[in-house]
């Protein structure tokens, strides 16, 4: 398989097995067939889960998740770093799996693994986000009060295919850490290497019936939706906002990580060839399948020229293929649908007048959905890429003249999922990342220093998602508040022999002595 060997270390045999772990109730159902888009060749088969499949997955996890979290959170914890070890330990079989399903780069393959190994050592100190809260009472130290936080219950996740992995797996760690158990629905295309993980997590001692999967289309989703306590969904504008819709008329909580129109600032003072590097790590990472990957640079009319000219040798360098060697920098976009959305893009751009300075050619000499890296100048707002999501290895370049401008264009859209800015004044950076309408902002690094800060959360503004991941919320957004205070002075209500007025006077004392402490 142009160089990759997993097509012998997944054989049919190993890849039936992994399909054993989907959830299925009795009776008959349509299979879907998985494509290796490195060749287009099938290379297995999962179940087309239906309602009665997801139902079932459903009753499962609820009846076992008391008994997990009845366990203590160091049991818990103990399950997690097992498994974290296992991950590391079966590297080559994952990124083989990332590889034959998904046809990324193997070194873009090894960030999802480093992903999950720091979502997991994070939530390993899952104590400090879960013990209960002292908070101020009513009434001061006389009803002491604090905050547990219990799980949910069931927690649906529903992952895409681009990273199959850590947005499957490191968003289900902290679900299960915090007493719940999961049903996961990977994405159709790029099931394997899910069920691969949750083998691993049975393996690292995770009760069976804690983490179910289920496969499929949109029956499989919908009933999912329908029957968690909360529900995690990473994916498209349109279909988050039917998870978003269906959970709201159920009254179940959900997040949703959705689209982004990426854009990077380059500033008038910035280091041209540090924002190059910047650009090219971040706009062809994964193909530029990559939900903060940049999409759109503005660049200061005084660096632009040199900038272009720059990038353009810079993408011309990267290699792209099929092998599985780290040494590739691009791999395939992963299916015929994503090529044919990058295609049109491309080439409507083109038509209307876009002049692409490299690239924008389909390679299907190297892989049938393999495209070119490609810088395009000259785009104008009649072009569809000039505001819709291209999800591939597509960057417009845009000159600005000023700080305020750069803003300005960069907030002129409905999405705000991720931002960079590139300067060699490190405050002037912060101070143009915070007026940029993004969750999260990195300055001279495109994504990794705020996507790789696990403390920290990690979420969309407008229409790119509702909640986020990471931190302290990531692992709270699985749990049910719940304050208890206790009253040291018995009920807090007039006593009967007390007139109402001499109440009324006593209840605004204590207000005035309040603020004056």
């Amino acid at each position: 398989m142009a160089g990759l060997d997993s097509a012998t270390r997944f054989d049919d045999e190993r890849l039936e097995r992994l399909a054993t772990l989907v959830t299925r109730a009795d009776g008959d159902r349509e299979s879907v067939t998985v494509e290796a888009p490195f060749t287009g060749d099938p290379v297995g088969s999962v179940p087309m889960c239906t309602a009665d499949d997801t139902d079932l997955a459903i009753r499962h996890a609820r009846t076992a998740q008391h008994e997990w979290a009845d366990r203590p959170l160091a049991d818990r914890v103990a399950v997690v770093e097992r498994f974290a070890e296992l991950v590391w330990d079966e590297r080559e079989d994952l990124l083989d799996l990332l590889q034959l399903e998904g046809g990324k780069a193997r070194r873009t393959g090894l960030e999802e693994l480093l992903d999950v190994a720091s979502a997991c050592e994070y939530y390993a100190g899952a104590d400090r986000a879960l013990a209960p809260d002292r908070r101020e009472g009513a009434l001061g130290p006389l009803t002491p009060t604090r905050v547990n936080y219990h799980p949910r219950g069931v927690v649906g996740i529903i992952s895409p295919w681009n990273y199959p992995l850590t947005l499957s797996v490191s968003d289900a760690i902290p679900a299960l850490i915090a007493g719940n158990s999961v049903v996961l629905k990977p994405d159709e295309h790029t099931p394997f290497v899910a069920l691969r993980a949750v083998e691993l997590l049975r393996e690292a001692g995770l009760p069976s019936d804690v983490c179910q999967v289920v496969t499929g289309g949109a029956e499989a989703g919908e009933s999912l939706v329908a029957g968690s306590d909360y529900v995690g969904f990473t994916g498209g504008v349109e279909t988050g906002r039917a998870v978003a819709e269906q959970a709201g008329r159920n009254l179940v909580p959900c997040s949703l990580e959705l689209g982004g129109k990426n854009p990077m600032l380059v500033l008038d003072d910035a280091d041209v060839g540090t924002a190059v590097r910047g650009a090219v790590a971040g706009c062809f990472s994964n193909a530029g399948q990559l939900c903060v990957a940049p999409e759109r640079v503005y660049v200061h009319e005084s660096l632009y020229d040199e900038f272009v000219e720059r990038l353009v040798v810079a993408t011309e360098r990267l290699t792209l293929g099929t092998d599985a060697s780290l040494d590739v920098d691009v791999g395939s976009l992963a299916s015929e649908e994503q090529l044919d959305s990058v295609r049109a893009h491309v080439e409507d751009a083109r038509e209307k007048g876009a002049t692409i300075q490299t690239g924008g050619q389909h390679r299907p000499d190297v892989a049938p959905y393999a495209f070119e890296p490609t810088v395009l100048t000259d785009v104008t707002p009649d072009m569809d890429l000039f505001r819709e999501e291209t999800f591939g290895p597509v960057v417009a370049v845009y000159p600005v003249g000023s700080d305020r401008e750069a803003i300005e264009r960069a907030n002129d859209t409905e999405f705000g999922l991720n931002a960079c800015v590139f300067t060699e004044d490190h405050d002037r950076g912060r101070d143009v990342a915070e007026r940029v309408e993004a969750g999260t902002v990195s300055v001279n690094d495109p994504y990794i220093s705020t996507l790789g800060a696990a403390d920290a959360p990690m979420g969309g503004r407008k229409h790119s998602g509702v909640g986020s991941r990471h931190g302290p919320e990531g692992i709270r957004k699985y749990t049910e508040r719940q304050t208890v205070a206790v009253s040291r002075i018995g009920p807090i209500a007039p006593p009967s022999w007390l007139p109402g007025e001499w109440y009324a006077s006593a209840l605004s004392a204590v207000v005035k002595l309040r603020r004056l402490l």
